[in-house]
């Protein structure tokens, strides 16, 4: 894909100021957006429901990345994943899990069925244009059959070159900070 190409994202989020905030940020960063309200309205767009696609994949328009919310009435944003995940046809699409609570096993849960990122909410415009230009230098790479440097699964946490969860500096009154165990020295 050149880098002139829009890049087209596809939104899932049952909060209608969520869905605008994200809309928004991904437009400011030069992306087509397709915005839905559940796991179940993105199923039947990407054609996963059993039904008919409303999106041909042979044509030029398709989907580069899904973001998602993570806990979502009827299906959650984890459930959309596997699904993702699970289908041959789409498995190589990026999916992001966003979500206002960091839960470290949730976190986690996700990022081994295949996300490549975990967003604590707010997004911000820095989050999207980060996530923009890794998806145009992905699909650069897959185009030059080169292999990609990163990796779907993140079992190393140790991998300093991309942040494992991004998040505001300022914590959410919602979020639930991780217990850490302290390191005590004794010197001899």
């Amino acid at each position: 894909m050149a880098v002139e190409e829009i890049l087209h994202v596809l939104a899932v989020d049952d909060s209608l100021v969520d869905r605008k905030v994200i809309e928004r940020l991904l437009k400011v960063s030069c992306c087509k957006v397709t915005a839905v309200e559940s796991g179940r309205r993105a199923l039947q767009y990407l054609g996963l429901d059993g039904e008919t696609s409303s999106v041909n994949f042979d044509q030029e328009l398709k989907v580069n990345l899904i973001m998602t919310d993570y806990s979502m009435p009827g299906m959650t944003g984890y459930e959309l994943l596997k699904k993702i995940k699970g289908s041959s046809k789409l498995r190589e699409i990026p999916v992001v899990v966003m979500s206002s609570e960091n839960i470290l096993a949730r976190i986690d849960r996700c990022l081994e069925e295949g996300a490549e990122e975990f967003l604590m909410k707010p997004v911000k415009l820095s989050d999207v244009e980060r996530l923009r230009d890794f998806v145009l230098k992905g699909d650069e790479d897959k185009n030059e059959g080169e292999v990609l440097a990163t990796t779907r699964k993140r079992k190393n946490r140790s991998d300093e070159s991309r942040p494992l969860i991004l998040q505001s500096s300022e914590p959410s009154p919602h979020q639930s900070l991780p217990k850490r165990p302290r390191l005590i020295a004794t010197v001899d």
